[in-house]
């Protein structure tokens, strides 16, 4: 069907510039570029009927689902510029030692760094979805409109873990978008991305638009892929091209509704190739609602045990098909773990129903929870299979 729609819309370009008609309705008055072509190229059609019924014809299948959810969606699109003040340290061949530090002096230095990415008003009143990676240290924030107007944007609040940032302008009756339901989303349906690549959206205050399907959905990106302890879980995954400054833009379903936020390309060649995550929205809203109370996301808890890989020496000891799932090699008395029961050379093989493969796969469950969350954990201890149920609770020191 897809391919269907793709030649329909090719063959309306050819059909539309042969007629002599411009590509707006066949009602709209010529131009001069249109009358010129039209005298150079007669209609080929001398039944006006005809030539009327094919117009329509066109005009009706440019006006996809697709265009109506752009056409809805991108008022609410904006572009941001930041400012970010970041610390660097001149190389010494001493290094940071305090010892030559006080003949030297210090050698670290602020300097104002400028960035941009993409964002969407959530509200009618100006709160602004981003990415954390995109605004979360900003020191000035502009947002530019689709009517080209400028807002200086206030830092609601951040979360660098999930790379979600809420940002709040000044306004009433603002364009917004409806948040979807990423549970629902289905592998290969249309997805459209809006965005502000490469700064675009400043040439002339609109977002660019791409278009694509859902490649995948619940990809987790494991820890230390994207750096800056971020977790990416969850993921959709597009072939709906996203490039630099596409950050913080919004991934669509054709009802105009925000399914994802877009926030991580993998690149060999700093170009787009067809593989884009979306933070999906479900995650967000949580997110959303805990920035918008208390500016952050409360993970400041403790688990009281060490963990490791399972490798191969420790499945053949405990005589494991596989090397897979994490051991616990320490359990702190009296903390978090000691009170739900582990102890050391347990095995730990789920979490939330998830398969552990290693240590990074149980940090990304792990970190990417809130203060009282509890996880369940599939345990093989002696031969037999125990779930526990983890509790984490905040540091008391």
């Amino acid at each position: 069907m897809g391919a269907l729609v793709v030649i329909a819309l090719a063959a309306g370009v050819v059909i539309g510039r042969g007629l002599g008609v411009p590509p707006e309705d066949a009602g709209s008055p010529l131009n001069e570029n249109d009358r010129a072509f039209a005298a150079a190229f007669p209609p080929g059609y001398t039944d006006e009927q005809q030539r009327d019924s094919v117009v329509a014809s066109v005009s009706t299948s440019r006006r996809n689902a697709i265009t109506q959810a752009v056409g809805r969606a991108s008022g609410a699109v904006v572009g941001i510029n930041v400012v970010e003040l970041r610390r660097y340290r001149q190389w010494s061949p001493w290094g940071d030692d305090p010892f030559f530090r006080q003949f030297f002096g210090d050698r670290t230095y602020t300097q104002r760094v400028q960035g941009l990415g993409s964002g969407f008003l959530i509200s009618p009143d100006g709160y602004i979805l981003t990415n954390d990676h995109v605004a979360g240290n900003a020191k000035e924030i502009t947002v530019t409109m689709t009517d080209g107007k400028t807002f200086g944007a206030k830092l609601v609040g951040t979360d660098q873990v999930s790379d979600v940032t809420l940002l709040k302008i000044e306004g009433n009756n603002l364009p917004y978008l409806r948040m979807g339901n990423s549970d629902e989303v289905i592998i290969g349906e249309w997805v459209i991305a809006l965005g502000n690549p490469f700064g675009l959206f400043q040439v002339n205050d609109k977002p660019t638009v791409t278009v694509g399907v859902v490649s995948n959905t619940e990809v987790n990106l494991r820890g230390g892929q994207q750096g800056d302890d971020r977790i990416y879980r969850g993921m959709i995954q597009t072939d709906a091209a996203i490039n630099s400054g596409n950050s913080g833009g919004p991934l669509l379903n054709t009802l105009g509704e925000v399914i994802g936020v877009n926030s991580v390309i993998y690149t060999p060649n700093q170009g787009n190739i067809g593989l884009g995550f979306a933070i999906p929205v479900n995650r967000v809203k949580r997110i959303v609602a805990e920035l918008k109370e208390s500016g952050k996301v409360d993970r400041d808890f403790w688990v009281g045990m060490k963990v490791q890989s399972v490798d191969q020496r420790i499945a053949q000891y405990f005589k494991l098909d596989k090397a897979e799932g994490v051991i616990v090699t320490e359990v702190e008395r009296g903390g978090p773990a000691d009170k739900a029961g582990f102890r050391p050379e347990d095995i730990i093989q789920e979490a939330n129903g998830e398969r552990i493969y290693d240590d990074s796969s149980l940090y990304g469950i792990v970190y990417d929870a809130h203060v009282g969350d509890s996880i369940r954990l599939k345990v093989l201890r002696g031969g037999d299979t125990r779930t526990i149920s983890l509790t984490l609770k905040r540091r008391t020191t």
